[in-house]
């Protein structure tokens, strides 16, 4: 009866004291954000055409061939894989943690011959040889008396949110990606066609420069000029289509087909290069928004976790035993009431001296938190940072457009008056071959920037974390 009173008040003194938890108090590490991102309310007011970032904010360029090249990224990219993997793997080792909370339970068959010794003094079995048959059960339990367990598995369920987050980080840049080299696929369509085009008008004037000469009005020297002229328009045409075809091998990586096997034909729709309307946010929805920046909290509540752990150390452990089963030296005896043995018992072990091995595991777990606290506020910043960048892009882009629209409109009348007054005997053709060159500068200056304005908004709709909320890492579905 003792016994059991006894039992039933360590079971009791168990249960009180499981759940106990070493670790701080958790809270995010505090970070002071704006009110308000300075690059987008400077020097315009938000218009009220404002787009919302949403989950599928590529769908805002109303481009259909986009929206199912950025469908394949969530089935065929390998990069976005790796990161499911990887979760998959944080998930098991925290299913491991949490089997800490069960009972071990073993099981033993055994058949044993013994034979001792004959010269042993003292052993009524010297020189006898004994069978012995064995079935039994152990199990043991380590009652989380002072929040080892329950510290390591919240920090193993940190780091699945964590593994969380940044698939849903992988899967963001990814897009982003592919929507940067999708457009200068076409950015460099429309480029190529230009340069096509300059091509082809280069060829009229060369015939007109050549009529001239056998006329006897142009000088052979400006025959020569023409021919140079189209012969350095014909070579960066190809130096376009290299681009164009290195920049579509790299698409087809993103979204995990050999580069052998795609193809994208060219497209020079101007109306597909339009840009949407700015993003708004604050900075502080960034934390919100931002995979990343989500995943890196999570990994300062794991640390915070960790520190329970090491604390945990210097505290002694319970351990509940309990074996049992049937043993015998016969077989035919060994089902027998008379075969049965059992052993139960708590065992409670505590290190008394470790040379400071548990303080500096203390002190490690302390210092894993500051790193990770510090990568937390890292990324943070750089996120600020990244989403001032593209709205200062996406300003001064917009001015730089409008200033080299100009400048193409400007030197497109000078050409056409150059090439005018040439034909009337006005001017030498060394005038028009600088305008010329001054023009498809200008016009290729023109489409670069337009390549650019649309690279600065897709990186911002990235920055701000394309609709991506905390709330979702819960409800995040991997890859097919």
């Amino acid at each position: 009866m003792n016994t059991g009173k006894r039992l039933l008040a360590a079971g009791l003194l168990t249960i009180a004291l499981s759940g106990c938890s070493l670790a701080p108090v958790y809270q995010p590490p505090p970070i002071d954000m704006p009110a308000s991102f300075h690059e987008d309310r400077k020097d315009h007011e938000r218009s009220p055409s404002t787009v919302a970032v949403t989950p599928d904010w590529w769908h805002v360029y109303g481009d259909p061939q986009l929206d199912a090249l950025i469908g394949r990224v969530d089935v065929t990219n390998q990069t976005l894989r790796r990161a499911v993997a990887l979760l998959r793997d944080a998930r098991a080792q925290a299913d491991a943690a949490h089997a800490a909370y069960f009972p071990t339970i073993g099981a033993v068959a055994a058949a044993t011959n013994f034979h001792t010794s004959a010269n042993v003094v003292g052993k009524s079995l010297a020189g006898m040889t004994t069978q012995d048959y064995l079935l039994g059960l152990a199990a043991s339990w380590e009652p989380d008396l002072f929040g080892r367990i329950g510290n390591s598995v919240d920090a193993a369920q940190a780091r699945v949110q964590a593994s969380t987050d940044d698939v849903a980080a992988v899967r963001l840049s990814l897009q982003a990606e592919v929507a940067v080299d999708y457009f200068g696929v076409r950015s460099l369509d429309r480029e190529t066609d230009l340069v096509q085009r300059t091509v082809d008008a280069y060829t009229s004037v060369l015939q007109l420069v050549t009529n001239r000469y056998r006329g006897g009005i142009a000088a052979e020297g400006d025959v020569a000029q023409a021919q140079a002229q189209l012969d350095s328009t014909r070579a960066q045409l190809v130096d376009l289509r290299l681009s164009r075809t290195q920049l579509l091998h790299a698409l087809a990586t993103l979204v995990g087909q050999p580069a052998s096997t795609f193809a994208l034909q060219p497209a020079i729709d101007a109306e597909a290069a339009q840009l949407p309307p700015v993003p708004a946010a604050v900075p502080s929805e960034l934390l919100e928004r931002r995979p990343d920046i989500a995943a890196a909290e999570r990994r300062v509540a794991a640390a915070n976790a960790q520190i329970g752990v090491a604390r945990a150390a210097f505290f002694p452990s319970l351990m509940l035993n309990l074996t049992g089963g049937l043993e015998s030296s016969g077989l035919s005896d060994l089902l027998t009431a008379p075969s049965r043995f059992w052993a139960i018992g708590p065992a409670l072990a505590a290190t008394i001296f470790d040379g400071g091995k548990r303080l500096a595991g203390v002190d490690s777990a302390h210092a894993q938190f500051d790193a990770s606290a510090a990568d937390y506020r890292e990324v943070v910043l750089k996120a600020v940072q990244d989403a001032e960048d593209n709205y200062a892009a996406i300003r001064g882009l917009q001015d730089e457009a409008a200033s080299q629209q100009s400048a193409v409109a400007a030197s497109q009348r000078a050409l056409d008056h150059a090439i005018e007054r040439y034909r009337k005997g006005a001017v030498g053709y060394l005038d028009v071959n600088v305008i010329q060159a001054a023009t498809l500068t200008n016009a290729r200056a023109l489409e670069a920037v337009h390549r650019r304005q649309l690279a600065a908004s897709v990186g911002l709709f990235r920055a701000l974390g394309g609709g991506w909320k905390v709330n979702d890492a819960t409800t995040q579905t991997a890859p097919t």
